[in-house]
């Protein structure tokens, strides 16, 4: 049944022109990012080539275009989850989702899993840029690995909150602006005063410093673990929510 759902929702998607808006956008502001980058490189080839331990092609061009799109998707994911349950509160449709036989935990992974479908598309589709450069260039794999993965964690992370703060209002700019302003705040925390206990905590719950790791190369187990804690934790609440509504709480 959760399947079932995440395929609905993914499907739903696709009947909306904001879906095939966003995949264009996104392509075409991270494209034109990706092309800048490889002109530097090749600006800057004679000097790397002269110097010894020079970075190579996947260092200088990969680590700026998936930072970049993490901030580019921190603007685009609360687009998208936006409608996720505020939309059927809104319409008038979530009574009837919840007469379904359905448990919450169905109902709101199988939310999850489609919008994280949709994601996964994109983020293919991000892929597929540095990947053009094998046909005449050497890549390090490795490290793009690491790059995608921390990025797949980091979407996952950002569907997570969305699909939260969906559940909280029947409005879905207000959504929309409250799953922006979440992510930011966690993606920013890491601004505020070092030295201190409370500055280091903060900074250490700060989603871009457990982002960084991956575009350097670097797998952290206590960098994956923080980001399935922080979807797990999003995802709890967002159940409970429903459990709530539909209790009449």
């Amino acid at each position: 049944m959760i399947l079932t759902v995440a395929l609905r929702e993914f499907k739903s998607l696709f009947l909306s022109p904001l879906a095939w808006s966003i995949l264009a956008v996104v392509q075409l502001i991270l494209g034109f990012l990706f092309l800048s980058r490889l002109e530097v490189f090749q600006l800057y080839q004679p000097q790397l080539m002269a110097m010894d331990s020079a970075p190579g092609l996947t260092e200088i061009v990969l680590p700026d275009l998936l930072g970049n799109a993490a901030v580019i998707l921190l603007l685009v994911v609360p687009l998208l989850t936006m409608r996720l349950v505020a939309e059927e509160r809104r319409n008038r449709t979530l009574a009837l989702l919840f007469s379904a036989p359905l448990s919450m935990t169905e109902i709101v992974l199988g939310k999850y899993l489609g919008i994280l479908l949709f994601l996964l598309v994109l983020l293919g589709m991000i892929a597929l840029m540095p990947l053009s450069l094998l046909a005449g260039a050497s890549l390090d794999l490795g490290l793009m690995a690491s790059g995608f993965l921390g990025l797949a964690l980091l979407l996952a992370g950002f569907a997570a909150v969305g699909l939260f703060m969906s559940t909280l209002t029947q409005y879905t700019t207000v959504a929309a602006i409250s799953s922006f302003g979440a992510l930011l705040l966690f993606w920013i925390l890491d601004w505020s005063g070092h030295g201190t206990a409370g500055g280091n905590w903060l900074a250490y719950l700060s989603l871009f410093n457990h982002y960084k790791p991956f575009l350097e190369g670097i797998f952290d187990s206590a960098d994956a673990a923080y980001h399935i804690l922080l979807i797990a934790t999003f995802l709890v609440l967002s159940i409970r929510r429903l459990d709530a509504d539909r209790l009449g709480g």
